[in-house]
């Protein structure tokens, strides 16, 4: 931009531009201040794993527990060696009872994904399907598992249809929910600047209201994935003969506290990694995210 002018009469009546020059001061350069809360979190992860582990080491190693309540890491590390030849009871390895697991999680997750989700967008964005559905998500979201299990033996008998439908249905209300929130919190300008510009109600919901909504969705698949974790030794207290929770109940009825603690570490890790797969995914899918 040239600098200002000012323009002086002659005695001739004539004009000339008088340039006046003035320094212009530079501008610092903008500070980027971080969020709250940002920055990585491995090194701390592996530290606070590193004094649990120690702990409990110490714990067990002064025998300030009994091994009956709490048994030492080398215990547990036995007993998962133990239970991965199938030398426990039952007799079966336990990759077969982590696959059945497995299957019974996911297979009832990914039910509850392909239907909650066009749920929960139908929810937020008509009335009528609202009205119908809401009232029931929110009668039985708070029930607890074991409160329905007898109706749900009662109704499909103990085999496997039983087990998916439990941890089906505890899957289902968090994504539902988590569907419609974010449904709800898009902003109407964008709304109203799609529809300016001709949108249909399908491109509407294709282009503004499901990209909007996916952190939300995200989130609710990362909380029915716990719940469907934890619904799963009641699941497989139905008949089951395979599978890492009813590993866990049998162990428990022979006060084998070792293969337990096993069973419940093993369950956190196969979950903690699947909700390590979710946020690298979430990253991927929606990297604004981090800077809103």
């Amino acid at each position: 931009m040239p600098p200002p002018s000012t323009s002086v009469a002659t005695p001739d009546h004539a004009y000339t531009e008088v340039t006046r020059r003035e320094t212009v001061p530079l501008l610092p350069i903008a500070k980027v201040y971080p969020r709250p809360g940002s920055g990585k979190t491995l090194g701390v992860t592996i530290i606070t794993i590193a004094v649990l582990l120690s702990g409990w080491w110490f714990i067990t190693a002064r025998a300030w527990v009994e091994p009956l309540f709490l048994p030492s890491p080398a215990a547990v590390w036995l007993a998962a060696q133990q239970a991965w030849s199938g030398n426990i009871q039952g007799g079966l390895p336990l990759l077969q009872h982590l696959a059945w697991s497995l299957i019974r999680v996911f297979g009832a997750f990914l039910l509850a994904a392909i239907s909650a989700v066009p749920l929960g967008l139908l929810m937020g964005t008509n009335r009528i399907v609202r009205g119908i559905f809401d009232p029931i998500l929110e009668f039985y979201r708070p029930l607890p598992p074991l409160a329905y299990l007898p109706l749900i033996v009662i109704w499909f008998g103990i085999d496997e249809t039983a087990k998916i439908l439990l941890i089906y249905l505890a899957c289902f209300a968090p994504i539902a929910v988590a569907t419609r929130a974010g449904v709800i919190k898009v902003a109407s300008e964008q709304l109203h600047a799609a529809l300016s510009m001709g949108a249909s109600q399908w491109q509407l919901l294709r282009h503004v209201i499901l990209p909007a909504a996916l952190p939300d969705i995200l989130t609710g698949l990362r909380i029915a994935i716990g719940f469907g974790w934890t619904t799963l030794v009641a699941a497989e207290m139905v008949a089951a003969t395979a599978g890492v929770g009813q590993l866990v109940l049998n162990a428990s009825s022979f006060l084998r506290t070792d293969i337990v603690i096993m069973g419940i570490i093993l369950i956190g890790i196969v979950a903690y990694l699947f909700d390590l797969l979710m946020r690298r995914l979430e990253r991927k899918l929606v990297p604004w995210k981090a800077h809103t």
